[in-house]
């Protein structure tokens, strides 16, 4: 008994040995899967190549571990990094996947993230559903409260707007974000507003509030370097120095800008940076160059159409796709909550029957015991009464005999009485005689005590005679 106590002992204390293993192994994945997504987000403005290899990695071993909020962080950082890769189809299935996960496990700030996220991926293709999506994701950052979110979606918003050449409103939005990021000191997302800001006081011809704006950000972006704001702010500054005619700088910006954006892969970008060349050429005379860049942007320009409009059509067969998965997701569900819903009420139902035949058995059981009680309870009293009928018997022979005795008694009185009354009266009526003569001196005295002495001895005796027979029931009286 005591090596069977011993080995369970052994066996629950290995148990939680090995649950407390798991647990620390689980935790490790989590915070690998944390910091290899942080690293991915951290470069996606300088090196996306990189952010997709540590996403690619996180969502590996967040999908071993099971770690599903890992799972949807993982997509939507590797969206983020297509996106800064021109990678539109690749962008829009992960975000979609990311938003699937999220809206499974019910993580609505990160739902609000991804919102974010493809409404910014809109933004050079539908400007209504970028819109749509950056409103949505606005909303749940404000019914949370976030404000890095928040003015991550001011932000983009105001980008959506600056497309629609609405400069104020624009303006409007880029100030809202800017004044939360920097209550908040999120310097990246301060970078992004400042450049924000001066491209668009670039678009009201207030050039020196926008060069301020823009080398504050291009100063700021090379010392955290950020290769990819480093690159958009150079392009808004070499358009700015072509309109004021400062041609030897807008060369030299345009030549670091055009360094920086090749960092980044960003082919949208480097056309950019040829068209605003062009203009560099064209305003110098430089009219042969000039032409050579207009024809490498015309050709660029019918590959980023043509890439554009696959781009549209792929984001849209992407997201049908991912709707028609996330129907099958949601019926599949419903299909297995009906199965648990039936696995239950027949479970239900297989329990009241368990219980209604138990209850069934019980009272049969309880009914034969009382049966057999009940049986037992009639033996005993049939007993009680045979044994009842035994001393009524016995006592009538008994009240039989006594009732002989007493009349054989009362006899007896009865003959005594008459007997008596016969033999003393004799010797009373003798005495009473001689008390009279006595009276009268008719008789002597000593021979009247002598025989009133003779009288009282034969009444003694009759009377003892007369016990004796009492006594004796064989006797007769006479």
């Amino acid at each position: 008994m005591n090596k069977i106590f011993t080995l369970f002992i052994l066996f629950l204390f290995t148990n939680a040995i090995c649950i407390k293993a798991n647990a620390q192994v689980g935790q490790q994945d989590s915070n690998e899967v944390v910091k290899l997504n942080k690293q991915a987000y951290d470069n996606r403005l300088t090196s996306p190549d990189q952010t997709i290899a540590f996403a690619n990695k996180a969502l590996a071993i967040a999908e071993k571990a099971g770690y599903e909020k890992g799972v949807g962080e993982a997509y939507r950082v590797r969206g983020i990094g297509n996106y800064y890769l021109n990678m539109a189809s690749a962008a829009i299935h992960d975000y979609l996947q990311a938003l699937s996960v999220f809206s499974k496990i019910k993580d609505l700030r990160n739902e609000a993230k991804v919102y974010n996220n493809i409404g910014n991926l809109y933004l050079d293709n539908n400007y209504a559903s970028s819109l749509e999506y950056l409103k949505k994701s606005l909303a749940i950052a404000q019914k949370l409260n976030d404000k890095q979110l928040i003015g991550s979606s001011y932000l983009n918003i105001g980008n959506v707007y600056y497309r629609k050449k609405s400069f104020y409103q624009a303006l409007t939005y880029y100030d809202k974000g800017n004044s939360i990021f920097m209550s908040i000191k999120d310097t990246v997302n301060l970078i992004q507003a400042l450049q924000n800001r001066g491209v668009i006081y670039f678009n009201l011809n207030q050039f020196d509030k926008a060069e301020n704006l823009l080398l504050a950000a291009n100063k700021a972006a090379k010392e955290m370097d950020l290769n990819k704001p480093v690159a958009s702010t150079n392009l808004t500054l070499a358009s700015l120095y072509i309109a004021q005619r400062r041609f030897d700088e807008a060369e030299r910006i345009v030549r670091e800008g055009q360094a920086y954006s090749k960092a980044v892969k960003d082919e949208k970008l480097e056309s950019d940076y040829n068209y605003t060349i062009y203009q560099l050429e064209s305003k110098r005379k430089n009219y042969e160059r000039a032409l050579y860049y207009l024809q490498t942007i015309f050709r660029q320009d019918s590959t980023i159409y043509t890439s554009n409009e696959s781009t549209q059509i792929n984001m849209m067969q992407e997201q049908f796709k991912q709707q028609a998965r996330q129907r099958e997701n949601e019926l599949t569900i419903q299909r297995q909550q009906n199965d648990r819903i039936k696995f239950w009420a027949v479970t239900v139902v297989a329990g009241l029957l368990s219980v209604v035949i138990v209850l069934l058995v019980s009272n049969v059981k309880r009914k034969t015991i009382t049966n057999t009680k009940l049986t037992e309870l009639n033996e005993e009293v049939s007993r009680q009464k045979d044994n009842l009928d035994r001393v009524n018997h016995h006592l009538e022979e008994i009240i039989d005999e006594r009732t002989k005795d007493l009349q054989i008694k009362n006899k007896k009185l009865s003959e005594y009485s008459s007997y008596l009354s016969h033999q003393i009266r004799g010797p009373i009526a003798t005495l009473r005689g001689l008390m009279n003569l006595e009276k009268e001196g008719l008789v002597d005295e000593k021979e009247c005590i002598n025989m009133m002495d003779k009288c009282v001895s034969d009444i003694d005796q009759k009377i003892i005679e007369m016990s004796d027979m009492l006594n004796d029931s064989g006797k007769n009286v006479f």
